[in-house]
């Protein structure tokens, strides 16, 4: 029997932690566990959530895996983490947490990031400095809403980390960061890979914030081993080593394998992601692209809509519809909806670039208000938002032979159709949807075992292979030209 080299992977997202377990040695993931974390919702669009929930789904998520898995803990050697990017966690001198961490989906310090965007020079003179466009979901405009609003936090803060690099620091002691999180934060310069000190000065003059920001480590850099009390808590190896971890969208880029140009990475969850690696910073003029770094040496542009699952969710619900009658509904409308367009900016959107819409329907008729046509519509609307994103990065010279299909929405024979004649390429989900738990685990077993990266994702990345759909020819016409409809409604806006 071949030497099994066990490594863990946690991703810990908005709604809960995800914890796998891989064997690098063949490839196979050996277990899965999860477990929920609740959202603190409040006015003027505060999202935010304890990182107490966090350790604990951590552990609880472990415990699960390593249960299903079947292994003793004990013989895992390493630990990779992946995060939601953006958000923000305080931690005073002695590693204390100051207040509860503001998610990426909070917008309570809109206000805030619009006297940033407009200190930068608006969008372009963001894009120029920084190589990203600051958006109120990144972490820089929670940094003065804190100095603002709760002095008192900002005066003990010794610590600034992403929600990734707080579990890291939970896990070793160490606070550091590494370049794809990073590019999330707003205080990051993407090309040249440095923190941009200036932007925080402006905000905080003192000098305190630069002092809190951890130091930045590359993607292959291991940070240390685990605390033994930590060890000793998810019941694992205490000389187990951790990796340097990353965002979501960077460990889901190795989790599909999207780590050379070429491959597409498509995620369809409550929001829609794509993103394409790229081996040089091409800053995208279009506002929208965010040019992030990746976590396996090179860039990560990206881009990311609103809604999704969120607004095909609450369409069946309307209609009191279960997964598979809705699903079924979706397959018996034609392409187009028979004329009906759904424009599902039910929280605003960010690509197109809507913060302030609203969600409408158009083109109805006695003949085709159908619940078919409707529950069609929406699927179409939201897969047109992530045709636009494409069309974007298309734009910066990114090549994509395939995109690979992860999220809840990737499950559906219908929806991947979709996505195939929508952007006319072929589409294939990978084995593994977990994809940015797997990544994780992946970049583990790269920072240790000297393996290199590409060959560690030949052999844990596989694609399922019923799951390949092609465009088909007449679908992609009839397709453009419902696609060119929902443009001439979203120029209206």
């Amino acid at each position: 029997m071949t030497q099994q080299n066990l490594y863990l992977g946690i991703d810990c997202g908005t709604q809960g932690t995800k914890a796998i377990v891989l064997d690098a040695s063949s490839g196979k993931v050996l277990g899965l566990g999860a477990a929920a974390h609740t959202l603190i919702s409040g006015a003027n669009g505060r999202r935010e959530q304890h990182t107490q929930e966090w350790l604990d789904a951590f552990t609880e998520a472990t415990h699960r895996a390593l249960q299903q898995a079947g292994v003793d803990g004990q013989d895992i050697l390493g630990i990779g983490v992946s995060g939601q990017q953006h958000g923000l966690v305080l931690l005073d001198e002695h590693g204390e947490v100051l207040r509860p961490a503001k998610l990426w989906c909070d917008t309570e310090t809109a206000p805030e990031n619009d006297r940033l965007l407009a200190y930068l020079g608006g969008e372009s003179g963001s894009l120029e400095r920084l190589g990203v466009a600051i958006a109120p979901g990144y972490t820089v405009s929670k940094l003065l809403w804190t100095r603002e609003q709760h002095p008192d936090v900002f005066a003990r803060i010794a610590h600034i980390l992403l929600p990734h690099d707080y579990l890291n620091y939970w896990l070793t002691g160490r606070a550091v960061a590494e370049y794809g999180d990073a590019s999330g934060t707003g205080y990051f310069n993407v090309r040249s890979r440095e923190w941009d000190v200036a932007l925080l000065t402006h905000i905080d003059p003192s000098g305190r914030l630069e002092k809190a920001l951890p130091a930045l480590i590359a993607a292959d850099q291991a940070i240390g081993s685990i605390l033994p009390a930590i060890a000793e808590r998810l019941g694992i190896n205490p000389n187990a080593k951790v990796s340097s971890g990353g965002g979501d969208n960077m460990m889901g880029a190795i989790g599909t394998g999207n780590i050379a140009p070429g491959v597409i990475t498509m995620s369809l969850g409550s929001s829609g992601t794509v993103y394409a690696f790229a081996d040089q910073p091409n800053v995208s003029p279009q506002a929208s692209v965010a040019t992030f770094c990746s976590s396996s040496g090179g860039w990560l542009p990206l881009i990311c809509t609103m809604n999704l699952t969120n607004a095909t969710g609450v369409i069946r619900e309307l209609f009191e519809l279960d997964l598979a009658t809705f699903n079924s509904l979706v397959a018996q409308a034609p392409v187009g909806a028979d004329g009906v367009s759904m424009l599902p900016f039910l929280n605003g959107e960010r690509v197109p670039a809507l913060p302030h819409a609203t969600g409408s329907v158009h083109g109805l008729t006695m003949t085709n208000l159908t619940r078919a046509n409707l529950c069609r519509a929406v699927v179409e609307g939201t897969t047109f938002g992530l045709r636009y994103g494409l069309d974007l990065l298309r734009q910066t010279g990114l090549q994509g032979q395939s995109i690979r299909l992860i999220g809840g929405g990737s499950k559906s024979p219908v929806w991947r159709q979709m996505v195939a004649d929508i952007m006319n390429t072929e589409v294939v989900c990978t084995e593994q949807s977990e994809a940015a738990a797997l990544g994780a685990a992946i970049q583990a077993a790269w920072s240790q075992s000297g393996e290199p990266l590409a060959s560690l994702c030949d052999k844990c990345v596989s694609v399922d292979p019923s799951s390949r759909t092609l465009p088909v020819a007449a679908n992609v016409s009839a397709y453009q030209q419902a696609y060119e409809r929902y443009q001439q409604l979203v120029a209206t806006l």
